[in-house]
């Protein structure tokens, strides 16, 4: 395989190369009574689904008393399209009680993330997951991600149309080395780990055993979804590969191949940048996957595999051009695509509350905010998530806002549904400020070793605050999107949102504005270094130059967007010096 950089591979390309296809000494170090992973086992474990962790918060404590860090494992599912049974729901509640830290994660990307797994309990936590006909493989790692499609349970030729094409992409572009089973997933009738007549550790190097991927597998991380026109709501422009469904008398009769998106950057690198998806091609229904594999063949082959800051897809799109890039994607179709058609996204739902499934059943989304289900003093969301489940045993989805939506209720179960979210004292969908329900963040601290500064832990407050400036600007019915992430490298998709606060240092963010719900726009760089004290207050100044001066019904991100940062960063100025600006803040409770 060759390589757009003639530079020597980093040294997680000369780990893979060395790996047996991912094996490495992972066996060994499950065998061993140490608390962690050896180094080139770290990079491993991604593949197979897991990070090591540490408690960050228990660091300088554990540090005085001359003790090590705190270590887990963090377990992250492989759910196409979030597609859930109860029963399998039912078991992750069960295992984060068991073995977890009792708290369990709805990813933005419709997957279920477990914390605080000790080493000890890896093999059983996944070989469970197993068990229950789901997977860790691939969740993580060099390989194509879990595949997002809308979660919304319609019963129309479209939808089906792309649910199918989500599950045949995550079992098209899924590896085939078999470690993983050698190493994790128990026989049903023996109990034994799964072995293959030729140990893995003495394998031979052959690309017969990654037909796709090769035995150094891709040069990073690849993302990919499918939606429909009608709903954006897996944000498919910032996937390093979408497909966008064309439509005609209610049949889907292709889709536009869309390529190089991804969230990522480094502000101390120049070279590196968030980006949309673009546009590259038309292709027919049973075209998809090929064109798909092409796609993922192409970054193989000529991603950077020197520098892991600028190795996604998007670094090779912006380097070559879209025109040669789709060449060699034709070039290893071995045919030529057609031009996209026009399309308009027209929507983005985030599915929550009740909404007919269009075949006399219902489905109810439960706004889980920051997608973090645990038990509080008083708020015991994870006991009324485990009624629900058992009650109605019917399909959970995840949704890409990191909540839950419970299809095939019949409409005398409503009631009832409503009755046990009150019971535990869970505020339902409808009891949720739209700001709240359009937010998202990150886990940040105090698991995630690149975080700078809180997320998932902050926005809560802030909406707090947020929600009350809102209702005092009487803004309170405008939809937006505020998402918060602990560092740059942008897992809960900020560089897309109308609003966003990007980790840059202790207690210091990057506010971006401008982006749309839609997902379709870059926000750009409003503030730099806002410290969290000042988050509220830079956003209700925003918001006053929004209600002064937006045209008609025009978005925040348009608003945002229309003037630019100068014009806007002077608006703001003149609100801060309003009456109105202490008037909202003190509504909030902070003056």
């Amino acid at each position: 395989m060759s390589s757009t950089s003639r530079s020597k591979p980093n040294r997680v390309e000369q780990i893979k190369a060395e790996s047996q296809f991912l094996a490495g000494t992972i066996r060994d170090d499950l065998s061993s009574d140490a608390a962690t992973f050896g180094k080139d086992n770290l990079q491993l474990l991604k593949f197979h689904g897991t990070y090591q962790q540490d408690d960050r918060d228990a660091r300088v404590s554990l540090r005085q008393q001359g003790k090590d860090k705190a270590f887990s494992m963090m377990v992250r599912c492989r759910i196409p399209g979030g597609r859930l049974t109860s029963r399998q729901f039912l078991a992750h509640l069960d295992l984060c009680d068991l073995l977890g830290n009792s708290t369990m994660k709805i990813t933005t990307r419709q997957t279920i993330q477990l914390h605080g797994i000790v080493k000890q309990d890896l093999r059983q936590t996944i070989a469970t997951i197993n068990s229950l006909g789901l997977s860790t493989f691939a969740a993580c790692g060099d390989v194509n991600r879990n595949v997002m499609c809308c979660p919304a349970k319609k019963n129309s030729p479209v939808h089906q149309a792309i649910e199918q094409l989500t599950k045949d992409l995550a079992e098209e572009l899924a590896p085939r080395t078999t470690t993983y089973r050698e190493l994790w997933v128990l026989d049903d009738k023996t109990g034994e780990r799964h072995l293959v007549e030729e140990h893995s550790a003495t394998r031979e190097m052959s690309d017969t055993t990654e037909p796709l991927y090769g035995p150094t597998y891709l040069p990073r991380k690849f993302k990919c979804a499918v939606i429909s026109p009608d709903d954006n709501c897996v944000d498919v422009y910032t996937q390093d590969l979408g497909f966008i469904a064309i439509v005609q008398q209610n049949e889907v009769v292709g889709y536009n191949v869309v390529v190089g998106g991804g969230m990522g950057t480094t502000p101390s690198n120049s070279a590196t940048f968030p980006a949309l998806a673009q546009p590259m091609a038309f292709c027919l229904p049973k075209q998809a996957i090929d064109v798909a594999k092409a796609v993922l063949i192409v970054q193989r082959d000529h991603g950077n595999r020197s520098d892991r800051k600028v190795a996604r897809m998007k670094y090779l799109i912006a380097n070559w051009g879209l025109p040669k890039f789709r060449a060699a994607v034709e070039d290893v179709l071995g045919y030529s695509l057609e031009s996209p058609r026009e399309v308009v996204i027209r929507q983005t739902d985030d599915h929550m509350g009740w909404q007919s499934q269009e075949d006399g059943l219902w489905s109810y989304g439960l706004n889980i905010e920051n997608g973090r289900v645990s038990d509080g003093k008083t708020v015991h969301l994870k006991n009324a998530l485990r009624q629900l489940a058992e009650f109605h045993q019917e399909e959970i989805r995840l949704s890409a806002n990191q909540s839950l939506i419970f299809c095939n209720i019949p409409a005398d179960k409503r009631e009832q549904f409503d009755s046990i979210l009150k019971g535990s004292q869970v505020r339902s969908t409808e009891e949720t400020s739209l700001v709240r329900r359009h937010s998202l963040a990150c886990v940040a601290l105090p698991t995630c070793g690149l975080a700078v500064t809180e997320a998932e832990r902050r926005l809560p407050f802030v909406m707090d605050q947020l929600e009350a400036v809102l209702q005092s600007l009487e803004l309170d019915r405008s939809q937006f999107t505020v998402r918060m992430t602990g560092c740059p490298n942008g897992c809960a998709r900020p560089y897309a949102a109308d609003v966003a606060l990007v980790g840059k240092a202790v207690d210091r963010y990057t506010l971006f504005v401008g982006g749309t719900l839609r997902g379709d726009r870059l926000a750009f760089l409003l503030k730099d270094m806002v410290t969290s004290e000042d988050i509220v207050a830079e956003l209700t100044s925003l918001f006053i130059a929004f209600r002064n001066h937006r045209l008609n019904d025009e978005t925040l991100g348009d608003f945002c967007h229309r003037l630019g940062g100068e014009s806007l960063l002077s608006l703001c100025h003149q609100s801060r010096e309003s009456e109105d600006f202490t008037t909202a803040l003190s509504a909030k409770g902070s003056l």
